[in-house]
């Protein structure tokens, strides 16, 4: 009977067989060894995984603010700080602390949804903050209803949507962003529906705050649609931030007086506005300025905002009837002589009158079965269905002015007197969707934030994208046109993500390819039918055949994703072909096999890179990958032991199983491209300055050099390029390289002044000079073998035409 041993894990990613302990255990006996592993086995098998989502107790249709929420809470009480005398304080609060840092991430937590805990690497949650830091300094404004909580899934759809934002991006850390933290709610009430107020996390979105550029610790910015983010430099209070905001509100205040009155409020009324209009007298209460600056930015597009200076307009005053201060809403049509039609305020309050203002205005246009398709068969229009018989919210109300330049239509549909219009289309619950002006069945549900500017980027997404809300009646299931598929659950934060990515690449495949998503949360038995286990799974089908992505959820990966369908450059490898082409492989062939898991993280990052690479090298190495989750007894017995493991198997047929394992830290394409090429024999030749001066300036051959030096970062990075482009011209044109550290005289005598330099010396049948070279101002191999050949043909009739004794 053999020995038993059981497998650790390595900082590459899970491995092989059971993870039960870091370590390699070696039996010091035969009889023990037995037992005490298969006592670890057992404690393995029989200890149930505790489900993430229960742990913090929130359900797994969580936003990742609910989750930081519950996870404080325990933290609060379940902290070893708080349980001095519980030896297992600690275990529970790691526990419960790798539960938060897995679902908080989109990424991490879509990987938990599919494949459970053996989809994540081992280290998140191994380390948590002090009891204080939890109490002090986490999520600072997570309870907060006037500041909105900014990351990286949703920061630019609210900065581009078309409103005004103040953001504070902070860090959790930082003692003057908790000297500022008051002033900010307070700031953030009183501009509460004037501008956004927002914060951003940078513990938690690091790469966030690195991409704008942010350095120190509390900045602030406002942000508008199309221009330059403007930094907040003054003194931090309350007045200064007011102050500061206000000026990026240029919507117009007009003073009304008897020269422009009437024609100011009938092109108005003409254009289906009405007019708020503060009255000043000497006695009564007026909107001070910025309570009317304010309110002319809450309303812009909905209303006018203008005030009157009773004591010089007295006569102007008398006709609206106005005999002190007050504040009125003139609704397009409306008149003195109409009772009622004019609505009197009786407060000063921003917040209030804008309330009292929008709840005034006429509600979005009632579609009916009747006008439904007549109205959507040519026109854009994003549609709110109610289940409640009035809109979801009176800030719908403000859309129509939000996209009119965008020539989309806003309406609502009543669910309950038109229940079987919204059965037909599967809509069971409130929701908006933006239908494209191609009919009733050409929309896409909105499944983000139910906030203005998240519904106004996606309405203005939506219709310039090619994506489709999909039921049984179109699924794409017999369709001779290639369809991609999300397979998704609204409830699901990575889901939500990635519906912005499949907007962009439908785009850049606009006729190549349709898109379309399908909820599974109400298309179950469909979803299920192709056994979808967790969100979202993407799946590209094509004629018969179906193509589940795995990479990154991203527009690029998507595209890449794609391209690679169309023409493979990775060859997906099972135990037979493996044999077959790599093992069997012809001489001077050259493999390089990616061993990965479809749960690793690592490999799902490296995916996208890998095909790159493949590309890169189309021609020069052959590329396959093997999955070890589907032929994980295959991998064993190739001695695969972590994941990814890139392998590289060179042209030596008489060592068949002879292979060298990639350990560099960087898996990017170009870096492993680099890698797989060093393994080739040399294209390109050393030069001396004798061979310099023997072989390029009194040769016969034309020549293509790069001038380098070992030190220089960019020399190393294009190394690999020029080798391709050495392989590529080869039989044209000799590619040689020159050290210009060892040669350096070599090097300035030819006016070589920065690194690297690529110059191109053609023989033209005379001698050629150091300085005759031409310079190539380009790093990529396909783009100098273009020039070099494009100069050829230029210099071919010359090169005809020159005598034999010249050459």
């Amino acid at each position: 009977m053999g020995s038993f041993q059981v497998i650790g894990v390595t900082e590459e990613g899970p491995v092989m067989g059971p993870r039960v302990v870091h370590r390699l255990l070696r039996p010091v006996t035969l009889t023990l060894s037995l037992v005490f592993v298969f006592a670890i086995l057992l404690a393995a098998v029989c200890a149930k995984e505790s489900d993430y989502y229960e742990l913090l107790g929130v359900s797994r249709e969580a936003t990742t603010r609910e989750i930081r929420q519950a996870f404080k809470k325990l933290a609060l009480t379940m902290h070893p700080d708080k349980n001095p005398g519980d030896s297992s304080a600690h275990e529970k609060f790691l526990k419960v602390n790798r539960a938060y840092e897995v679902l908080k991430d989109e990424d991490l937590r879509k990987k938990y949804d599919k494949y459970g805990e053996k989809g994540l690497d081992e280290q998140q949650g191994g380390r948590y903050e002090s009891w204080n830091f939890y109490r002090y300094d986490f999520g600072i404004y997570d309870d907060d209803l006037e500041i909105i909580t900014l990351d990286s899934g949703d920061f630019e759809a609210a900065v581009n949507s078309g409103e005004i934002w103040f953001v504070n991006f902070y860090f959790p850390r930082c003692s003057h962003c908790h000297q500022l933290a008051p002033t900010w709610r307070e700031f953030a009430k009183e501009m509460d529906g004037v501008i956004r107020i927002g914060a951003v996390n940078c513990g938690d979105n690091n790469h966030l705050c690195r991409r704008k550029g942010i350095n120190s610790y509390p900045s602030l910015y406002i942000y508008r649609a199309g221009q330059r983010p403007e930094k907040f430099t003054g003194e931090r209070n309350r007045d200064n931030l007011v102050r500061f905001s206000m000026q990026f509100i240029t919507t117009k205040v007009t003073e009304l007086w008897q020269g422009n009155v009437f024609t100011e409020i009938e092109n108005a009324f003409s254009s289906g506005l009405g007019w708020l209009i503060t009255f000043c007298s000497d006695t009564g209460d007026c909107l001070e300025p910025r309570t009317r600056q304010k309110l002319a930015g809450m309303l812009d597009g909905l209303v006018k905002v203008g005030w009157m200076d009773c004591p010089t307009q007295q006569q102007l005053c008398d006709s609206f009837q106005v005999t002190s201060g007050a504040t009125a809403l003139f609704p397009p049509g409306s008149s003195l002589d109409t009772q009622g039609s004019i609505l009197w305020l009786k407060t000063l309050d921003s917040r209030e009158i804008y309330n009292h203002v929008i709840d005034h205005l006429p509600d979005l246009e009632l579609l009916t079965s009747d006008s439904f398709k007549k109205k959507l068969a040519h026109h854009r229009w994003l549609i709110s269905f109610m289940f409640s018989g009035r809109s979801a919210s009176s800030e719908y109300k403000k859309l129509q002015a939000f996209l009119r330049n965008d020539h989309i239509q806003v309406g609502r549909v009543d669910c309950v007197a038109d229940s079987e219009l919204c059965q037909t289309l599967y809509i069971h619950k409130p929701c908006v969707a933006v239908f494209k002006g191609l009919g009733i069945h050409d929309f896409e549900i909105h499944h983000g934030k139910d906030v203005l500017y998240n519904i106004v980027g996606f309405a203005r997404d939506s219709v310039h994208a090619h994506v489709t809300t999909l039921r049984p009646d179109n699924f794409p299931s017999n369709r001779k046109e290639p369809w991609l598929v999300d397979f998704f659950a609204p409830w699901c934060p990575p889901c939500r993500a990635l519906l912005p990515e499949l907007r962009k690449a439908s785009i850049q495949l606009a006729g190549q390819m349709k898109f379309g998503t399908l909820d599974c949360t109400i298309h179950h038995d469909l979803c299920s039918t192709y056994n979808i286990q967790a969100y979202p799974t993407t799946v590209i089908f094509n004629g018969s055949s179906m193509h589940e992505y795995e990479g990154h959820h991203s527009a690029d990966g998507i595209l890449e994703f794609i391209q690679d369908l169309v023409s493979p450059s990775v060859l997906v490898l099972d135990p037979s072909s493996f044999t077959e082409k790599v093992k069997g492989r012809a001489a001077g062939q050259t493999w390089a096999v990616d061993f990965y898991a479809p749960w690793c993280g690592p490999c799902q990052a490296m995916m996208p890179e890998w095909r790159r690479m493949a590309r890169m090298v189309s021609g020069q190495i052959l590329v396959g990958s093997v999955d070890c989750q589907r032929f994980q007894t295959f991998c064993q017995s190739q001695g695969v032991r972590a994941y990814p493991e890139v392998r590289l198997y060179s042209g030596n047929t008489r060592q068949p199983d002879r292979f060298t394992s990639y350990n560099g830290w960087h898996r990017d394409a170009h870096s492993l491209r680099a890698w797989v090429l060093s393994s080739l024999p040399r294209a390109s030749v050393d030069l001396t300055p004798e061979t310099f001066r023997s072989q390029v300036l009194s040769g016969r051959d034309h020549w293509v050099l790069d001038f380098y030096a070992p030190w220089c970062g960019p020399c190393q990075h294009f190394a690999p390029e020029f080798e391709v482009l050495a392989r590529m011209v080869k039989g044209e044109v000799r590619a040689g390289k020159v050290d210009c550290q060892a040669h350096h005289q070599t090097c300035q005598s030819a006016g070589i002044t920065a690194y690297p330099t690529v110059r191109f010396y053609p023989n033209l049948g005379t001698r050629r000079y150091e300085h005759s070279g031409e310079h190539i101002n380009s790093r990529d191999a396909n783009t100098i073998a273009d020039i070099i050949r494009h100069r050829l043909e230029k210099l071919s009739p010359r090169l005809h035409n020159t005598p034999k004794d010249e050459l």
